[in-house]
C-alpha cells in the first residue's frame, strides 16, 4: 500500500510537481482541485448534450438523430431570429380598433410625386388621412397609428396607394414593412377622443408632421352599425379604399438595389370583420414638414366627408400583383 499522504497522492495523480513547492505552486494546486471538483459536480447534475442539439441528451434511447425542433428546415422560416421570431405568424387578431378617416383633394401633380412607377395619380387628386387607436392586437400589442393613402391608377384598375404610415409599436412596424411593404416608421402619436370628436397628432423625429381632426355632426348617426337601429348609417357609406396597394422593398445583401421589389394588394387581408359603430361627419388635416418627411405638398384644396368607425377583424395574407424584378417595366 502506498504510504504517501493523501494530498501528495492527489498531486502525483495530477502530474503536478510540488517538490520545493512555493506559495504559487500550492495556490495553483488548490485552484486545480476546485476546478476538478466543480467539473465532477456538474457532470453528475447535468446530462451531457450533443453539440449543436440542445434537445439531444447523450444516451437518450428515445431521441432520433436530426429530428430536433430547434433546427430550421430548408423551406421553413417566418422572420428572424428564426428560433424566436420577432413577431408571430399570421393571422393577426385586432379588437375594437377605433378609426377616423378624412377625405380631401390635393393637387394631382403633388400626388404623382409620391407614387412609384408605374402608378399614375387620379385626376381628382383624392387622398385620405386616417388616424387609429388599437387597444388590443394579439400579435403586436396596443398602439396608435396614422396614415395617408392616395387615389391612383395601376394598369386598368383604380385604387389607393399607401404612401406614409406613422406608428408607435416596434413589432407592428417590423411586421408591416416585412410582410406587406406597409411604409411604417416610428413616430410619437397622440390620439384624443371626446364625445363625437377624434384628434390624432403625429410627430416624427420630434417635429409635428400630421394632425387629423374629425367630428360627427349633430344629428348624424352615432354608434350605428351592423345589427343596430335601422336609422344607423351603414359602414358602406364610406367609399372603399381598394385595391389597397403597398410597395414592398427588401434590399440586397451583396450590393446596392433591391432583392425583392413588389407591388402588394392588401384588399383581402382583413377578414371576419365586425363593425361595432360607424358615423359620418366632417374633418380637417394639418400637414407639416420635418427633416425626414415633408407632407406639405399634399395641402388640401378641398375636403370631402369624414368617418368614424370601430371594428374588430383578423388580418391575413395579401397578394403580389406586380413583381418589378421579374415583370419588367
Amino acid at each position: 500500500m502506498d504510504s504517501k499522504p493523501p494530498t501528495e497522492m492527489a498531486v502525483a495523480d495530477t502530474g503536478v510537481n510540488v517538490d520545493g513547492d512555493t506559495d504559487e505552486d500550492v495556490g495553483g494546486f488548490i485552484l486545480y482541485l476546485i476546478c476538478q471538483s466543480f467539473k465532477l459536480m456538474t457532470r453528475c447534475m447535468v446530462p451531457d448534450q450533443v453539440a449543436g442539439d440542445s434537445d439531444h441528451v447523450a444516451g437518450d434511447p428515445d431521441h432520433v438523430a436530426g429530428d430536433s425542433d430547434m433546427r430550421l428546415k430548408h423551406d421553413d422560416g417566418w422572420n428572424i431570429p428564426a428560433g424566436s421570431p420577432f413577431y408571430p405568424s399570421l393571422p393577426a387578431v385586432y379588437r375594437n380598433v377605433r378609426f377616423q378617416f378624412v377625405f380631401f383633394h390635393a393637387a394631382p401633380t403633388a400626388v404623382q410625386d409620391f407614387l412609384p412607377e408605374p402608378l399614375q395619380a387620379a385626376e381628382d387628386g383624392l387622398c385620405v388621412a386616417s388616424g387609429l387607436e388599437v387597444p388590443l392586437c394579439e400579435n403586436y400589442g396596443s398602439f396608435e397609428e396614422s396614415f395617408i393613402v392616395m387615389k391612383c391608377h395601376f394598369q386598368d384598375q383604380t385604387g389607393f396607394y399607401c404612401s406614409h404610415v406613422f406608428h408607435n409599436g416596434p413589432a407592428g412596424i417590423a411586421a408591416g414593412r416585412e410582410i406587406y411593404g406597409t411604409p411604417k416608421v416610428y413616430a410619437e402619436m397622440k390620439v384624443t377622443r371626446a364625445d363625437r370628436s377624434m384628434v390624432t397628432e403625429t410627430s416624427y423625429g420630434g417635429v409635428p408632421v400630421l394632425r387629423i381632426a374629425s367630428s360627427v355632426e349633430a344629428g348624424s348617426p352615432r354608434d350605428g352599425g351592423a345589427g343596430q337601429d335601422g336609422d344607423a348609417a351603414p359602414h358602406d357609406a364610406m367609399p372603399a379604399l381598394t385595391p389597397a396597394w403597398r410597395l414592398k422593398i427588401i434590399p440586397r445583401a451583396d450590393g446596392p438595389g433591391p432583392a425583392i421589389k413588389q407591388l402588394i394588394d392588401c384588399t383581402k387581408t382583413a377578414r371576419d370583420v365586425e363593425v361595432h359603430s360607424f358615423a359620418q361627419g366632417k374633418g380637417t388635416i394639418e400637414l407639416d414638414a420635418s427633416p425626414r418627411c415633408d407632407l406639405t405638398p399634399l395641402k388640401p384644396l378641398e375636403y370631402g366627408d369624414a368617418f368614424h368607425m370601430e371594428s374588430s377583424y383578423t388580418e391575413g395574407y395579401a397578394r403580389v400583383v406586380y413583381d418589378y424584378l421579374s415583370d419588367g417595366p
